[in-house]
């Protein structure tokens, strides 16, 4: 048997190369091609593949801002809001005029949709088509416009602080103050989700986009309607709602980076045509100074981690004629790092960490690193496409490597196999061992055959100085892959001569699933032989060696996960819950604020609103809600316990004083009730005030600390502002009527 390490006179040592000479040639064009002058893109030009807004996104934008200040100027100008409350309510009055009975049926029925868990699901339904059509990108940009979208409105809307229309008899129901609508902001924003990552670009979604508008429309149209918002407010919250995730939509997922498609095909593939198309050739042009004349994909089948292509470019002959040559090149995008890092996680996740993989943080680090690894390859004596250099298409966001063609080569899977070619491909694994390299993809799409000879390609996983585990799962798939063109015995007996039974018991001891590239794997099972168990049967016995790598690092990464996911989910239903649940942060204080308006006009027919009258040492607000027929507000205090004290507002057909006690009051124009559960300590009773149009409870729930002193605090704390003063501060205020108790309103 010959010696490992020398067949047929192909040395295997550290200074020579473990294949034929012929196989080193390659198809190095770089003497023929016709480079024309390099062009440097100067400082602030743009790059030849921008991303944009586009002109509607602009005008969204600028729109935005505008509502922004339009807001401020309100916060700040009392005549400015005079103004607005005063043109609100006069379109207001207009759709009041034309109400009938089934008109409003329908525009309750709408405003029920898009204020109500049916538009929750829907949202969610958003979520999940997205995950389903592995949109991952569209699904995170959603989500992240969404969050800072939630921000800037609530931020604005506990600014402004506005209370709901006044003039016109409120039908519909609704919550919390009026501006910036957030049904307008929430329906707005889950359509906009629609149309950019569920409906393709073009004619498809330039329809969409009407029907988009015309459903928006009529939502407003019911609401306003309804007389449960403002004009102003609709249109701050659309604005809201339709610039951010517009924004974030053209800026992170543009369509020539991440299109929308259905009917397979791998996200990974990007559309070299159109724009993009353009800018490769410009800039393959001004960088290298080579004429490219049409770039098409190429092998798309066997590419999962980048776009390859077939450029057809400009030569000359010996003679100085033109001619045209190929050339190779992979398109590299910011999409396939993020998948990078989410395989090589998920790896680490169930496996622990193969091979000691480490992500790329960057996309032009990427392509640094195989344009490195090539000419390491080729610099060690491995047959494989020489480099030319690295063309720039948008900063720090798409890259293309440009390399030799091999032309007329095919892929191992599809060429005839003889002995020579089995001896050039094993010598090559002899080879990267000797030299202390693994290229960590061995399949079919990465081992190309022309006129006999071997071609490894793809050096983007290559790895110096490897894990002798990662070195002997190279040579276990080089050798699968050989088997599956001829028989495991051959492959076997030809690696004999360069390898020891020791080395290739080692190699598939190590080999199986995941081990393996997933186009390898599913050569294997069309096959149909057991390769693997052939070779363990031929290879002498050695003891499989464990996948599973456990460390406290993993561990403590899928606990992490886990948390983030389940943190995740939670914050994502609770950014779709309906909108009325919306928290106020003002406090109810007794007088003509905002928010005492607001309660006011919950129960329209109340002559008392409650309030707080000053917050006793030790006491704080634990939150306010106002909604149609209820406002409610809490206090927590340090010694009787959180929510120790709610006072709520409600119509008198929801008050039930039936199993209560009549008592004296202490409020003018008010009958009081006491109904007390339990006597301190732990005190828990509720008081009921009734007055004309409305009732106020007193619920008071004290921990065991609570002392029966705390009684005279909450009364002192507790009071409440008539309602006549209220009508008469939105008369001096705007010249408008407080809708209600004897109000002359439009109904």
């Amino acid at each position: 048997m010959t010696a490992p390490g020398d067949i047929n006179g192909l040395a295997s040592d550290a200074t020579g190369p473990a294949v034929a000479p012929a196989a080193l040639e390659g198809p190095d064009a770089r003497g023929r091609l016709r480079t024309g002058r390099r062009r440097r893109r100067p400082t602030g030009a743009a790059p030849p593949l921008p991303r944009s807004l586009g002109r509607t996104g602009k005008r969204w934008a600028v729109a935005l801002v505008v509502a922004v200040l339009a807001i401020l100027l309100l916060l700040v100008s009392a005549g400015a809001r005079r103004l607005v409350d005063q043109a609100d309510a006069a379109v207001l009055r207009a759709l009041a005029s034309i109400r009938t009975p089934w008109l409003t049926s329908l525009a309750r029925g709408i405003d029920r949709v898009a204020t109500g868990w049916w538009m929750t699901f829907i949202a969610l339904g958003v979520v999940v088509a997205q995950m389903v059509f592995r949109r991952w990108r569209h699904l995170f940009t959603f989500l992240a416009s969404i969050l800072v979208m939630e921000l800037v409105a609530i931020a604005l809307y506990q600014a402004f602080s506005r209370p709901r229309p006044y003039d016109v008899t409120t039908i519909g129901r609704w919550a919390g103050f009026s501006a910036p609508s957030p049904p307008a902001v929430m329906v707005a924003a889950v359509l906009v989700a629609i149309l950019y990552s569920l409906v393709p670009a073009g004619r498809a979604r330039n329809k969409a986009k009407w029907v988009a508008g015309g459903v928006l429309a009529v939502m407003v149209v019911a609401r306003l309607y309804l007389a449960v918002d403002h004009p102003f407010d609709a249109a701050v919250g659309l604005v809201i709602g339709i610039a951010f995730p517009l924004a974030a939509f053209r800026l992170f997922t543009p369509n020539q980076y991440v299109p929308v498609e259905y009917g397979g095909g791998k996200t990974a593939h990007l559309d070299v045509g159109g724009a993009r198309g353009e800018a490769i050739i410009g800039a393959v042009r001004d960088q290298l100074g080579l004429t490219v004349l049409e770039a098409k994909p190429v092998g798309l089948e066997g590419s999962g981690g980048s776009t390859p292509l077939r450029l057809r470019v400009e030569t000359t002959t010996e003679d100085g004629a033109p001619a045209e040559t190929y050339l190779f090149a992979k398109l590299f995008a910011m999409n396939h790092v993020r998948a990078d890092r989410w395989y090589k996680l998920g790896r680490r996740l169930l496996y622990g960490r193969l091979g000691d993989e480490a992500r790329f943080s960057n996309v032009r680090r990427l392509v640094e690193y195989e344009d490195y690894a090539l000419r390491l390859l080729r610099d060690a004596g491995i047959p494989t496409a020489t480099p030319y250099g690295i063309v720039e298409i948008t900063p720090e966001r798409e890259y293309m490597l440009v390399a030799s063609f091999i032309e007329g080569a095919v892929e191992i899977g599809e060429a005839d196999i003889d002995d020579a070619i089995i001896d050039e491909a094993l010598g090559i694994m002899r080879r990267l061992w000797d030299i202390g390299l693994a290229h960590r993809d061995i399949k079919p799409a990465n081992i190309m055959v022309r006129d006999g000879h071997v071609y490894l390609i793809d050096a983007a996983f290559t790895q110096v100085r490897p894990s002798p585990w990662r070195q002997a799962v190279d040579l276990g798939n080089m050798m699968l892959v050989l088997a599956v063109r001829t028989d495991p015995e051959r492959v076997y007996e030809r690696a004999l001569r360069l390898f020891t039974p020791d080395d290739i018991a080692e190699a598939f001891a190590a080999t199986r699933g995941v081990a393996s590239p997933t186009q390898l794997r599913a050569a294997m099972k069309a096959d149909g032989r057991n390769l693997l168990a052939r070779f363990r049967q031929l290879a002498p016995h050695r003891r499989r060696i464990a996948l599973q790598r456990w460390s406290l690092g993993r561990v403590a990464l899928a606990i992490g996960l886990v948390v983030a996911l389940v943190l995740a989910v939670a914050q994502t239903v609770s950014l779709f819950t309906p909108s009325h649940d919306i928290e106020i942060n003002a406090s109810p204080d007794c007088g003509t604020g905002r928010l005492m308006v607001l309660m006011a006009q919950a129960v329209p027919e109340a002559t008392q609103v409650p309030c707080l009258e000053a917050l006793p040492a030790g006491w704080e607000l634990d939150g306010v809600h106002v909604e149609r027929h209820e406002a409610s507000f809490s206090l927590d205090s340090d010694q009787a316990g959180d929510r120790a004290v709610r006072a709520t507002l409600v119509r008198p057909e929801d008050c039930d004083v039936s199993d209560a006690l009549p008592s004296a009051s202490d409020e003018v124009g008010t009958e009081r009730f006491e109904l007390t559960e339990r006597l301190p300590p732990g005190l828990r009773t509720t008081r009921y005030y009734l007055f004309p149009g409305g009732c106020v409870t007193y619920e008071l729930n004290f921990n065991q600390d609570g002392s029966p002193e705390l009684l005279f605090v909450v009364e002192e704390a507790l009071g409440f502002v008539p309602r006549a003063q209220l009508v008469e501060h939105v008369k001096d205020l705007n010249g408008l009527a407080l809708c209600g108790a004897g109000a002359e309103c439009v109904t």
